[in-house]
């Protein structure tokens, strides 16, 4: 790694809700805000449902994985949906062998 670059710190945002225009924008304003870069995203409607997951780079963010969680929860709270955030090692470790 050269010293131009930094270790990513990937995390996994959940979001899930009622489907309806400007929530990618919402949120990706949220972690635009926060320092926080998306790596890659996958979103789905299913019967009305919105369905997004995110994996996001934390190297630089604002705030640590707990206070954006809460961060977060909150901001599902205002725009009426669920958004979780857990770090990528957790992943990492539920599918080892």
């Amino acid at each position: 790694m050269s010293s131009n670059e930094k270790a990513k710190d990937l995390a996994v945002v959940l979001v899930v809700g009622k489907d309806r225009s400007g929530i990618v924008a919402q949120i990706s304003d949220f972690l635009w805000k926060e320092e926080i870069n998306i790596e890659d995203i996958s979103q789905k409607i299913m019967q009305g449902i919105f369905v997004m997951a995110m994996l996001v780079d934390l190297a630089q963010a604002r705030s640590d994985l707990g206070v954006l969680s809460t961060k977060l929860e909150k901001l599902g709270d205002k725009i009426g949906l669920t958004i979780q955030i857990q770090h990528h090692r957790i992943f990492e470790a539920m599918h080892r062998v």
